[in-house]
């Protein structure tokens, strides 16, 4: 799994206390099984400490089967009250055999450029 994120100047307000971050996820299933994301949960920090959580089903909209081998990206954004934070979640995952387990997304960070705020 490979995460990209930036920050989005054009759609963020600074001066009003908003930020909007994109970020783009790649899922590969390097298993030798199919399997399914079924739903997300991420955990949203921002630079005060202040966390949230955001559970649903699958990712913008999909919920994709990825058999061995291959790929899903997709990006969506994250809006934030401060210049810079973190997120980091899991997937949740089933198998074509029925079996479900939790993917793994270590903490990435959202942050302005050069500490803009």
């Amino acid at each position: 799994m490979r995460v990209e994120s930036r920050f989005v100047p054009e759609q963020s307000n600074p001066e009003r206390g908003g930020w909007l971050f994109a970020y783009t996820v790649r899922i590969s299933n390097q298993s030798g099984t199919t399997v399914q994301l079924i739903s997300r949960h991420w955990v949203i920090t921002d630079a005060n400490g202040e966390t949230e959580e955001v559970r649903g089903p699958g990712v913008v909209g999909a919920q994709p089967v990825l058999r061995p081998g291959e790929t899903f990206e997709y990006t969506s954004a994250c809006p934030l009250g401060t210049a810079f934070g973190t997120m980091h979640g899991t997937y949740q995952m089933v198998t074509d055999a029925g079996e479900q387990f939790d993917a793994e997304i270590a903490a990435f960070s959202l942050s302005t450029p050069y500490g803009l705020n």
